[in-house]
């Protein structure tokens, strides 16, 4: 089912560009549905382009645009060409304080600032206002000629806002489930990440287990990337899951002696050839 991969028009914290640079040939080729819980930036989604697909987030402002993009790539388009046109710091934080109510509108607002912000940021504060300052990049329309085939991918997909255990109910026999989510432990530190104003706990992370267990024993075929954290490790270990731990560098801190090489977990319920 694996076709053309396509770069992800988001960029998103914890994003998987570099999975699919360097482990994408671990993912089956053949299945009859995938399903994605965590969709973020989309980067397993858009490289597959699986045939039927059902992608969700609990982010509604970012299944919004993907919503969007699907529905209405031309007025998406013309979103952005006016937001370059007028792209300045001071149109930034207009925008930035702007709250529309029309679909496409909002879309296009989400875009423009994921483009333009600091470092692809996604940040809300506590009222979930998103808050992240003016980055250095100005061009927020370099892949607009490639909407109208976005749009062609993402019909082939249901798109909803929803939690990630209602998600992968839904995956039987013979389906593929690639989950990435939020990782509550920083790289072999008890600490946890924000996720938008929330927090993704180590409850989270139990029933993320509970629900990829029941859907293995449906004959789903399990995908999940975490942390490589000792007790995510205990979780899956000894439970029918494959767990493979796969490196990476990281330059997304901005303490320079934590960047580098960074270790993180690729857990599957089938065995995959070494990486």
């Amino acid at each position: 089912m694996a076709n053309k991969g396509y770069v992800p028009f988001l960029k998103w914290p914890g994003g998987k560009r570099w999975f699919v640079s360097k482990y994408a040939s671990c993912m089956p080729a053949n299945y009859k549905r995938y399903y994605e819980p965590f969709l973020g930036g989309g980067s397993v989604f858009f490289h597959l382009r699986p045939a039927k697909a059902t992608i969700t987030d609990i982010n509604p402002d970012l299944i919004n645009m993907y919503t969007a993009m699907r529905d209405d790539p031309n007025g998406l388009r013309e979103i952005l060409i006016y937001h370059q046109e007028n792209h300045s710091p001071e149109h930034y934080y207009e925008v930035r304080m702007d709250n529309p109510n029309v679909s496409v509108e909002r879309a296009g607002r989400f875009l423009y600032l994921n483009r333009t912000c600091f470092n692809g940021m996604y940040r809300v504060n506590q009222q979930g206002v998103f808050n992240v300052p003016i980055g250095t990049k100005h061009d927020c329309i370099y892949d607009i000629d490639l909407f109208n085939e976005y749009s062609e991918i993402l019909k082939k997909a249901t798109i909803r806002v929803d939690d990630f255990a209602r998600t992968i109910g839904r995956a039987r026999e013979g389906d593929v489930i690639f989950a990435d989510p939020p990782y509550t432990i920083a790289h072999n530190q008890n600490s946890f990440i924000k996720y938008n104003e929330h927090l993704f706990t180590w409850a989270d992370q139990r029933r993320l287990f509970k629900t990829l267990r029941s859907a293995k024993d449906r004959g789903a075929i399990v995908f999940l990337t975490n942390a490589n954290h000792q007790a995510v490790r205990d979780m899956y270990d000894n439970n029918g899951f494959h767990i493979t731990v796969l490196k990476r560098y990281s330059s997304i801190s901005g303490v320079k002696e934590k960047r580098g090489i960074q270790e993180e977990l690729l857990i599957t319920s089938i065995p995959i050839e070494e990486v």
